[in-house]
């Protein structure tokens, strides 16, 4: 069923033709300033599965915008975690320019001057990092046959 929004639609009746839409359902705006004002406040009730549409002067819709849920994906990152690496990797480059060589050992996490050996992690040079739990080694986390 189609809810069609007078032109002069007010945030009341364009709030209550919202939350009326089904998942099978649109509401159809004729004017582009009513069909932003109902996709903001579509938006701003956070409604899920409602279609708004903007019609043309023949009744076709030239424009539609469907509310979903946010998918969630568990096994990926999400946008926030994928800058947090940006971020990380920016901070991997300076250490390569300033001369610095991260080496894992175990669950530990060691920087040396790049010019020592990573064998030599025992070195007076070695910094321990304070991974914050972050860090992994591949000995901890995979079985003892996979290594």
């Amino acid at each position: 069923m189609d809810i069609n929004l007078s032109p002069e639609a007010e945030y009341e009746e364009i709030v209550n033709a919202l939350h009326q839409c089904g998942p099978e359902d649109a509401v159809c705006c004729e004017t582009e300033s009513l069909f932003k004002k109902a996709k903001k406040l579509l938006i701003q009730e956070k409604l899920k599965d409602v279609t708004i549409q903007l019609l043309d002067s023949d009744g076709y819709a030239v424009r539609q915008v469907t509310s979903k849920p946010k998918a969630v994906n568990k096994d990926q990152l999400t946008g926030r975690q994928i800058a947090v690496v940006k971020a990380l990797e920016k901070v991997l480059m300076h250490c390569k320019k300033e001369g610095i060589q991260l080496v894992g050992y175990s669950d530990e996490l060691v920087a040396l001057p790049a010019h020592i050996a990573p064998e030599d992690v025992a070195s007076a040079s070695a910094v321990d990092i304070n991974c914050y739990d972050a860090y992994k080694g591949a000995d901890s986390v995979l079985p003892e046959t996979a290594l």
